[in-house]
């Protein structure tokens, strides 16, 4: 007489904590001990493509910063604009911020190590987390990165705006200059290399609010989100006070992170699998067998 071999049945009742359903588009999503199951199948990305991807972007911002003197007066107008544009609706704190931080050398000179230093150190230091602990989110969240970066170099070669600490007939004073701040891009050797008509967007803001985006997404604990949630808005003070952008670039920058999460969202996704593989392959894991036909969970005595 046939009779249903326990194994199956075990497996499919595994799958109530496994799998639930996303009603928004009706689609399967791994949830619980299945979330841990797709990081498992998640593999890391070449180190030599992820290598050639920041060589090009930095080949690119070199190509746009060695044209960046031949611009310096459309520049300067550009950022003469803004200012006027931020008085005229009463969003212009720069100013005020920037004479408040001169006038404190010591916290002016720990704003500015913060400038110079947190901006690559926080995001390289997420970005090769995700690459090394958490394969499953480093793709998206990479390639939001990487949009932010191209959609802002689009726009320092068409739109190159100076920032407010060289607009010293306004009154404004470059703070980092001033402290002599640690690795500054402002003088000495690093200044050649770095692009000073890169006002709009900030990019400074765009990374700092990626970060938030992926502690978000790393950890559901409080402070991490407190963390993530303090860490922008201490990026906004700093680029505002020290003199290295207006409150206009600040929203652009997060205006770029959310085109660039936009992107990633309903176009680059398209390109990889539907999260439904990643159901079968669960499937598949749970039930001995293929799921075909029911006849291979029957046996005769």
């Amino acid at each position: 007489m046939p009779t249903l071999t326990a194994g199956p049945p075990d497996n499919i009742n595994r799958l109530s904590s496994a799998v639930s359903i996303d009603r928004s588009s009706g689609s399967a999503v791994a949830v619980g001990p299945a979330a841990a199951f797709a990081r498992a199948q998640a593999t890391r990305t070449r180190w030599w493509v992820e290598a050639l991807v920041i060589l090009w972007l930095c080949w690119v911002y070199d190509a746009i910063t060695n044209f960046a003197p031949l611009r310096l007066h459309a520049a300067l107008s550009h950022g003469e604009g803004l200012l006027a544009a931020e008085r005229w609706l009463g969003i212009d704190p720069e100013l005020s911020l920037d004479r408040w931080l001169a006038g404190h050398h010591t916290l002016g000179l720990v704003v500015s190590d913060y400038y110079d230093n947190a901006h690559f150190v926080v995001t390289l230091g997420l970005l090769g987390w995700l690459w090394v602990r958490r394969a499953d989110l480093y793709r998206p969240l990479r390639n939001s990165l990487v949009l932010m970066n191209v959609i802002g170099f689009a726009s320092f070669w068409l739109y190159p705006v100076a920032p407010p600490r060289m607009l010293r007939a306004d009154g404004f004073s470059d703070i980092a200059a001033l402290t002599h701040a640690f690795g500054s891009w402002h003088t000495g050797a690093l200044a050649s290399a770095a692009n000073q008509l890169a006002a709009m967007p900030s990019l400074h803001m765009a990374w700092a609010a990626w970060c938030t985006v992926v502690l978000w997404r790393l950890s559901t604990r409080a402070w991490v989100r407190g963390v993530a949630l303090l860490y922008p808005c201490m990026t906004a003070f700093a680029v505002l006070a020290t003199g290295n952008h207006y409150v206009l670039d600040v929203l652009a920058g997060l205006a770029t992170l959310a085109i660039a999460l936009l992107i990633e969202a309903t176009i680059l996704r398209k390109i990889r699998p539907r999260r439904v593989a990643h159901v079968t392959n669960l499937l598949r894991s749970l039930i001995p067998g293929r799921l075909n036909s029911s006849s291979q969970a029957v046996h005769e005595r």
